[in-house]
């Protein structure tokens, strides 16, 4: 079994309140769980306007798939524009 775990860190552009960030930040959690299918949470920053902290994991048999997948999820992060990516850490587990 192997496990692929990351938090992207993202800087918040023109965004001057919790209610601002909160809406970009649910848009990228659900495009990027519909497309995906990966557990996918914000988990840290909560409190700052321009700053967003959204960590994810993904389970599967192959090494291969999961390292594909995660950088494909992060490919598609950038791609969407909603915010920008300014920070990176990903762990893969094998059991």
């Amino acid at each position: 079994m192997v496990t692929g775990l990351g938090i992207i860190t993202f800087r918040l552009h023109d965004c001057r309140s919790l209610k601002g960030k909160r809406k970009i930040v649910k848009s990228l959690i659900a495009r990027l769980r519909n497309q995906f299918n990966a557990s996918i949470a914000e988990v840290g920053a909560n409190d700052v306007h321009q700053k967003a902290l959204i960590g994810f994991s993904m389970t599967g048999n192959d090494v291969r798939v999961i390292n594909s997948k995660v950088d494909k999820l992060i490919n598609m992060a950038e791609e969407l524009g909603l915010a920008e990516i300014i920070d990176t850490e990903v762990e893969i587990i094998h059991f």
